[in-house]
């Protein structure tokens, strides 16, 4: 399968014949995913849809669980686009660092096409377990494993205290992962303003730090 997600904002005008169809292919394939469910999304309606033949869409995506893995990976890259996720910080600066990631990430989770997708997961995914195996490793997973990657670096710097740097990228998101973000996904007023989003990114960096800050024991 064809690895273009860093296109997917391009204009299509700027786009080759086969990066103009796969976008085709993957939006398609987010309409009909969000407005009728996974289950009922067949992969001709699909090929219908996005205007390409059923032999095109299986030459891109062996099937709906790779869709949905790029709809998801292409949300994640266009979030991380233009901002550097794990910058090099460390000292003083760490706490400002994660309270910007956490206000992104944050802001990033409650957005409508974000859930959006995690919808169509929880309603679907016990029946389709590969659904929700491709949500978490092209998006949960992804994240994680790059917050790991960037706090085992500030751990060899002496900035975080030592210890399984995986686990801390858990804790850390998890600590974002408020009730804001449920009420919002209930659809529950009110909306998580700008300042509720940073009142709890600086919250979950304080109490974070306090775990895994260079001066913890």
């Amino acid at each position: 399968m064809m690895d273009d997600t860093r296109t997917v904002e391009a204009p299509l005008a700027q786009l080759g014949a086969p990066q103009r169809k796969r976008r085709q292919v993957v939006e398609a394939a987010a309409r009909l995913f969000m407005a009728q469910g996974y289950g009922a999304t067949s992969m001709d309606a699909i090929a219908r849809a996005a205007g390409v033949s059923k032999a095109t869409l299986y030459a891109y995506f062996p099937g709906k669980d790779a869709l949905f893995a790029a709809i998801v990976g292409e949300a994640c890259e266009r979030e991380a686009e233009g901002r550097q996720c794990c910058p090099d910080a460390a000292g003083d600066d760490l706490a400002a660092a994660l309270r910007s990631l956490g206000e992104a990430y944050l802001s990033f989770l409650l957005s409508e096409e974000v859930l959006a997708i995690q919808r169509v997961v929880m309603a679907e995914g016990l029946r389709f377990p590969e659904l929700g195996r491709a949500y978490y490793e092209s998006g949960p997973r992804r994240m994680i494993e790059r917050l790991a990657g960037w706090f085992s670096a500030l751990q060899q710097k002496g900035a975080m205290r030592a210890g399984d740097a995986e686990l801390a990228a858990e804790q850390f998101l998890s600590l974002l992962r408020s009730s804001a973000l449920l009420r919002h996904m209930l659809r529950l007023p009110p909306a998580p303003d700008a300042a509720e989003v940073t009142r709890i990114a600086a919250g979950a960096v304080d109490t974070f730090l306090r775990a895994w800050g260079p001066a913890a024991r």
